[in-house]
């Protein structure tokens, strides 16, 4: 029967993610078939399946790292925040409902079944699942009902072992602390502790490594240096988004929306030469020198619209465009560069019409199907063919339709301005393309450069492995599953 470990954090973005994804390529690299899994993630940054649904884009990077096509086991319930306190909930890899965070805690018990039925099947197929928690077990206010930490742990009689982070300071009190908060049954779990994004000399941390494992009764599994590289890999959280200092180059615009979704479309931008990418943040004006906007994807079209033009950045395109810029929207972005967002039935809200952009003679209609599939594309303008893939609700149709951004399966896709400045598209994905990028780039005055963005990715998760095994005592980790 195959083994299984779990990670849990002191906190939420401790690094939890990476180091699951560089202990798969580990275990890869040592001859096991291994699987990540994380029972609950919550996230706007959702990967398509090979089996038609969604995750959370965290374990597809993982499931990379093994060597392995993106399942909706791998995370069974992902929610996607919607407002600051409803989320829809996806069930393996499918909307299930939209809820308040009160309702979900009274929903949440009812999802284990499903979480345990995805990680059995995982490990009737692996010889080793890695599992991501999320979160906090200290969070112990959340106890009841847990299906992300000790809640799973239990149920799974899955071992854990405990990752703080020194970055943040505090660290001593942070393991020290979740044991004292924890049950007595949970803490019993917890393996071992290991210490995540040290600056400098790990030495000096000796005399606290010490103390942790004489308070705790706790091994301790090692102390990892700040991983240098992490900004190549794809980030989750889009405040994560690495955008290299550049003095010059073709100055791309990202409108860092309260809802942005699926934001990783802009990580392979960020590691281009000849590209200064900035994420505009609430408040900010769109900068003089922007040669191109891109407005991203959105859990909520219709809501981040309103966002978009409480900061005045609707008036800032619409200059932009005027002065010959060029403006990019993706997803819900196209939808925005519209007429008009109408929802007829109301699910993003109440019921009604929200006048959009006005830069594409488009009007997008709010449907309650959702579309999630990867697709084959061509670029009109460059007569490029890409992959991408989709994952959307809403229609949208108008004049500007009759000059297509794609071609899919011999269907005209998304919408060009006559003068071809302004373009929308519902694909996700284009920029991982190394030929699409390229030839967009040069499109905008831009020249690309010579490296493969998955190549980059795929020895950005060898090296992360490297420094793992380099600081970590990996055998004695693996030796700790069951």
């Amino acid at each position: 029967m195959a083994k299984a470990l779990m990670f849990q954090g002191t906190g939420s973005n401790v690094g939890k993610s990476m180091l699951v994804a560089g202990m798969c390529r580990i275990a890869v690299r040592r001859g096991l078939s291994v699987a990540p899994f994380k029972p609950q993630n919550m996230s706007n940054n959702a990967a398509v399946t090979t089996d038609g649904g969604e995750i959370g884009r965290a374990q597809a990077l993982q499931a990379m790292a093994c060597g392995l096509p993106p399942h909706t086991d791998m995370n069974p319930v992902l929610l996607k925040p919607e407002t600051d306190v409803g989320s829809q909930v996806v069930v393996q890899g499918k909307r299930l409902t939209t809820v308040k965070a009160r309702a979900y805690s009274k929903l949440k018990p009812t999802l284990m079944t499903a979480v345990l039925d995805s990680f059995h099947r995982l490990k009737a197929q692996h010889d080793l699942v890695l599992v991501e928690g999320a979160g906090s077990p200290a969070e112990v206010n959340l106890r009841r009902g847990d299906i992300a930490n000790m809640g799973f742990a239990q149920a799974a009689e899955c071992p854990v072992v405990l990752a703080g982070d020194i970055d943040r300071g505090g660290v001593i009190a942070q393991i020290v602390g979740t044991q004292a908060v924890i049950d007595p049954a949970d803490a019993a779990l917890i393996q071992g502790f290991l210490i995540n994004r040290f600056r400098g000399d790990p030495s000096l941390f000796d005399d606290g490594y010490a103390m942790i494992e004489k308070r705790t009764g706790w091994c301790g599994f090692g102390v990892v240096p700040w991983f240098e590289e992490a900004w190549n890999l794809p980030a989750e959280d889009a405040l994560d988004i690495a955008t290299p200092s550049r003095p010059d180059g073709v100055h791309i615009v990202c409108l860092k929306l309260s809802r942005i979704a699926n934001f990783d479309d802009l990580d392979p931008l960020a590691q281009e030469p000849g590209v200064r990418l900035t994420m505009l943040h609430a408040g900010q004006p769109l900068p003089a020198d922007t040669d191109v906007v891109i407005i991203p994807g959105s859990k909520s079209t219709r809501g981040d619209l309103q966002f978009l033009q409480d900061q005045g950045w609707d008036e800032d395109i619409r200059a932009h465009a005027r002065r010959g810029g060029h403006v990019l929207g993706i997803c819900g972005g196209y939808q925005m560069l519209g007429q008009v967002v109408d929802d007829p039935e109301g699910l993003e809200g109440p019921a009604g019409a929200t006048p959009a952009i006005g830069l594409l003679d488009v009007q997008t209609t709010m449907t309650d199907d959702k579309r999630l599939t990867t697709v084959d594309a061509m670029h009109v303008p460059s007569g490029q063919a890409f992959q991408g893939y989709e994952i959307h609700i809403g229609r949208s149709d108008g004049p500007d339709r009759a000059r297509p951004f794609a071609q899919v399966a011999g269907q005209d896709e998304g919408a060009l301005s006559p003068n071809g400045r302004i373009a929308g598209s519902y694909l996700h994905g284009m920029f991982h393309d190394d030929g699409f990028r390229g030839a967009w780039l040069a499109s905008i005055g831009a020249s690309a450069g010579n490296t493969s963005y998955g190549d980059t990715v795929e020895a950005t998760l060898d090296a992360l492995a490297d420094h793992l095994e380099t600081y970590l005592d990996i055998d004695a980790l693996l030796a700790c599953a069951r």
